[in-house]
């Protein structure tokens, strides 16, 4: 199993479909919410919470583990269509921090998940950046509704593969084609039905917390929690590429 740092883990889609995928195990999360930290705590106690992505990027011996693979589902609002759109100039603009976090453990492979709008903004810094440490990157836009959730909610998924190790050089980037399912004319990837399988039955991709209902304790933070989540049959599938792809 591959050991697995999980930044910016939010209630950890990435470390459940890894898990289904039987790719890697959690070594480390790190979220800066102290409601996710508690569900993190609660499925997966035996691994180790950070709070501060900034503060594991300038601490290079401390607490951040050597690790296979490193993901990141980054704040959205520096690219979000539905904010202001400042880009670097947005104070949650992390991508930096996460760089170096990178640079330092030199991890086998990264995925990192954002919204729709970090294409035409911020996306270019992130491959170049990936492409200047040895990694070679490749692009896909997934919606949830590839994996039967009822709604769209396209999103950006980044994956890169550190070709600079492998072949023994820095600084030099070797695209390497990675495979999600047939992909149409826009890039999203296809091939997704019916959810994931669990023990024989379906898993919905969305629990019934009922968005609009009374009486549900800490209702906001689990609404919170719910939209800053990847879909973990995404992540599943990823992992199973990157099981193929070795």
């Amino acid at each position: 199993m591959m050991r697995h740092v999980d930044l910016c883990s939010g209630i950890g889609g990435f470390a459940l479909g890894f898990e289904w995928a039987e790719l890697s195990r959690p070594v480390l999360f790190c979220d800066i919410e102290p409601w996710s930290r508690k569900i993190l705590a609660k499925h997966w106690p035996d691994v180790p919470i950070a709070e501060d992505v900034k503060e594991l990027a300038n601490d290079p011996d401390g607490i951040v583990p050597d690790c296979d693979i490193l993901t990141a589902g980054y704040p959205c609002q520096p690219f979000s269509v539905a904010g202001q759109r400042k880009g670097q100039e947005d104070d949650r603009h992390i991508w930096p921090y996460i760089r170096k976090i990178v640079a330092q453990k030199r991890p086998t492979w990264c995925v990192f998940e954002n919204v729709y709008g970090h294409i035409s903004l911020g996306l270019d810094e992130v491959l170049s950046d990936l492409e200047v440490e040895g990694y070679a990157a490749r692009t896909f836009i997934v919606p949830a509704c590839a994996t039967d959730a009822p709604h769209r909610r396209d999103r950006l998924w980044i994956i890169a593969k550190n070709v600079a190790y492998a072949n023994g050089k820095s600084g030099e980037a070797q695209h390497q084609r990675c495979v999600l399912g047939e992909q149409n004319s826009k890039g999203a990837a296809r091939g997704y039905t019916n959810g994931s399988v669990q023990k024989g039955r379906f898993w919905l991709p969305e629990p019934p917390v009922g968005r609009v209902a009374n009486g549900i304790p800490r209702r906001v933070d689990r609404l919170r929690g719910l939209g800053n989540a990847i879909v973990p049959q995404i992540a599943m599938r990823i992992g199973m590429t990157i099981k193929e792809t070795g």
